[in-house]
């Protein structure tokens, strides 16, 4: 399974693998400032409220005439190591089992990883009428310690973990005792609004015809960046339209309270919508808007913080709370992502022996393009997958003594593809630049196909899971129908595709791809996506942003996820 034919250039059909390591035995058989994330125009940003729960057994006693004191403190853990103090329970008193009350409720994100430090001490007699909060920790005796990341512990079955604590972190030494961990998502976050938007009496942006319109809702961010959260349909001509049920969740807009930013876009073909004008409101304000029955104004920017209030006016003709399957409630129930990656292999990437090639091994460890993109992602997706075997690909490239494939197993290997872990597929990919020739064209069908065929086989076996295939790519695709055409039939498959543009090239065809942009895509023959799997994103329009390339990636994938699931209504039954 997951091996992959090479389309080659002269016709063959032979498979091909590059020279490499592979790390297994045979197998065998996702506005201007902005303006590369407003691209994306789905569901994004989705967490749930989390609450952790504590307790501990077979600590050690510290008391020489009674029993321990315990207390947790949470920090949370930055990628650059630096600790920030989060949470602090109550104090159990005289106990080495303690079942802590006190809970740490924090929002899970999905495209991020959330680690975090737990810390245990014991509390002096002399301070134990204090509270918490203002107990100095170095006079507490440490007790031990323990690091996991939160996807760790929502991916248990039972939503619990049991960590060893350790009297420094990354010594293990036993005989401090266990922390069991445990993982409850609130109810809050399972609530879903289904919401009707009618607009009157719409400005026409367009010369010759009526405006195109569409909604897209927008949550507002730390740094007051509006996130998109969802968006309606395009309504061809229309200046008084209706759209379909759009969906939101607490999940996904932070709370009831939250401030939303609701545009409303005259659709252009080439990306470059018109704002026909806007509202803020949060999920509070548009429940009255809809109980009253009465509409508000549209408004239009213009300029030094000023804005027009317009004729147009924005109706709520619909608002109602329903309780809905989350995906957590889906983790829980055995569903696991997999993780796959392709990786484009042509002579416009540059001589990977040269430093300005965007495949360059910089020998000071320094990661290029593609592998900062590899390992970013996949630190994320890698603890939804239990086995951690991810089929790796390489596409547009002449191995040794072969045609040039534009689906090659990154791994060497010409009967499987997967590779273990993270690693495996760095060691591939630096490998597999020393054994094929750069070459082309760009064509992503090959890839994408191979990736369908693992989940259809997935689907045949019955297995609970869901396909993430990363495409990482310098240029500008040369088979467009056909990518059309496999990703429409992929919409119907537990499968999302990730792409990661390196490089200068102009990507206007990969957003195209991108259905968030208005409309779905059609394949040759006519046919529609049942849903939108793709998420692009230009690595250059993210480096220096507030939003990381890997949330612009992954915050659609749940709800891409979700929608997979409803439409096959598939439920989170456990196994």
């Amino acid at each position: 399974m997951g091996n992959c034919c090479s389309d080659v250039s002269s016709g063959g059909g032979a498979k091909a693998g590059v020279g490499g390591t592979a790390s297994s035995a045979n197998r065998g058989t996702t506005n201007d400032a902005v303006d590369y994330y407003l691209k994306s125009r789905g569901f994004n940003g989705l967490f749930s409220h989390i609450e952790l729960s504590f307790s501990a057994s077979d600590m050690r006693d510290r008391d020489v005439f009674s029993k321990s004191d315990p207390m947790v403190v949470v920090y949370k853990k930055e990628k650059d190591e630096t600790l920030s103090e989060v949470f602090r329970s109550e104090v159990v008193l005289n106990s080495l089992a303690p079942k802590w009350i006190k809970k740490f409720t924090l929002a899970y994100h999905f495209e991020t990883v959330q680690t975090f430090l737990f810390r245990v001490y014991d509390v002096d007699t002399k301070y134990q009428n204090s509270k918490e909060e203002m107990l100095k920790l170095d006079e507490q005796q440490f007790l031990g310690e323990a690091t996991c990341a939160l996807s760790e512990i929502i991916t248990k079955p039972t939503k619990t973990i049991t960590l060893e604590l350790k009297r420094k972190e990354g010594q293990t030494q036993h005989h401090h005792g266990k922390l069991i961990i445990h993982a409850e998502e609130s109810l809050s976050s399972k609530i879903t609004t289904e919401i009707i938007f009618r607009c009157s009496s719409l400005e026409s942006k367009d010369l010759f015809s009526k405006s195109d319109p569409f909604l897209v809702v927008s949550k507002i961010v730390e740094h007051g960046t509006p996130i998109p959260v969802s968006k309606t349909e395009v309504l061809k001509n229309n200046l008084n339209p209706i759209w379909k049920p759009l969906f939101l969740s607490v999940q996904q807009v932070g709370s009831k309270d939250s401030p939303l930013i609701i545009e409303c876009s005259d659709f252009n073909s080439n990306g470059k919508h018109s704002l026909i004008g806007k509202v803020q409101k949060s999920l509070s304000d548009l429940e009255k808007l809809h109980v009253s029955g009465q509409g508000i104004n549209l408004s239009l920017p213009t300029g030094a913080g000023q804005s027009k209030v317009l004729k147009s006016q924005l109706f709520v003709d619909k608002f109602t709370e329903t309780v809905q399957h989350t995906f957590l409630e889906y983790l829980a129930s055995g569903f696991e992502l997999s993780f796959m990656v392709a990786i484009d292999f042509t002579a416009s990437n540059g001589n990977p022996r040269l430093p300005d090639s965007l495949h360059y091994i910089d020998p000071s460890g320094h990661l290029n393009a593609y592998q900062r993109a590899i390992v970013d992602v996949g630190e994320v997706l890698q603890f939804y997958d239990s086995d951690k075997s991810f089929p790796a690909w390489g596409f547009g490239a002449r191995p040794i003594d072969s045609p040039v494939s534009h689906c090659f197993n990154l791994n060497g290997s010409s009967s499987y593809s997967e590779v273990e872990g993270i690693q495996g597929i760095m060691t591939s990919y630096t490998s597999a630049l020393l054994n094929v020739s750069l070459a082309g064209p760009t064509l992503f069908g090959p890839v994408i196909n191979s990736a369908a065929m693992i989940a259809i086989q997935s689907l045949e076996h019955g297995s609970r899971r869901y396909y993430v295939l990363l495409i990482i790519t310098d240029g500008v695709i040369t088979d467009l129908q056909e990518t059309k055409d496999a990703l429409v039939s992929a919409s119907d498959l537990p499968l999302s595709i990730l792409i990661v543009g390196v490089g200068g090239a102009d990507f206007k065809e990969m957003e195209i791809l991108d259905g968030d942009r208005g409309e779905r895509l059609e394949s040759s023959s006519g046919r529609v996506a049942s849903r939108d799997i793709v998420q692009f994103v230009a690595l250059r329009d993210v480096q220096n942003g507030e939003v990381s390339v890997v949330q612009a990636l992954l915050a659609e994938l749940p709800s891409q996820f979700l929608t997979y699931m409803r439409i096959r209504n598939m439920k989170p039954v456990p196994l």
